[in-house]
């Protein structure tokens, strides 16, 4: 098995469609929300990514498929006046599950993060999304908190 993991240029056609391709799969796990991309999103997700300088596409091919990716963006921690980046999507194809993509896949981001001055890589993962939170404990990630008596984090959203 021959694995590559690499940086997505989103000017390459190849890279293009094959973000597309991943991302859309994810969408229609039910990890992913069980709903292929929207028309508009198909369209416009590459050139979006494209537009935004703080915006990372990791690929990952096994035998030249593509089979996984991460999308994340640089944002910053106001507690360490540093930068961050917050993994948005993390996916890996069905077929591909369980070879250690997602881990070298997060080696890849992580190494970065570094070149990039960061102080910590964050996510979101679904509670009842044992394989990924599996993977991300490995990884080293944990739960976010200031204080135990405070509390955990918890990932809210407002649709707009």
């Amino acid at each position: 098995m021959n694995i590559e993991i690499l940086q997505a240029d989103y000017t390459n056609v190849e890279h293009a469609k094959d973000i597309l391709y991943l991302l859309n799969s994810y969408a229609k796990d039910p990890m992913g929300g069980g709903e292929e991309l929207s028309q508009y999103a198909k369209e416009n997700l590459v050139s979006s990514l494209k537009q935004i300088p703080h915006a990372i596409t990791i690929l990952a091919y096994v035998n030249s498929k593509p089979a996984g990716l991460i999308n994340a963006f640089e944002a910053f921690s106001t507690f360490k006046s540093k930068p961050l980046l917050n993994i948005h999507d993390l996916a890996v194809l069905q077929e591909y599950r369980g070879k250690g993509l997602s881990q070298e896949m997060l080696q890849k981001i992580e190494e970065i993060a570094i070149a990039k001055g960061c102080c910590k890589l964050t996510l979101e993962v679904l509670s009842k999304n044992k394989p990924a939170k599996s993977s991300y404990i490995k990884f080293g990630f944990k739960n976010y908190e200031l204080n135990p008596s405070t509390g955990i984090a918890e990932f809210m959203e407002k649709e707009i």
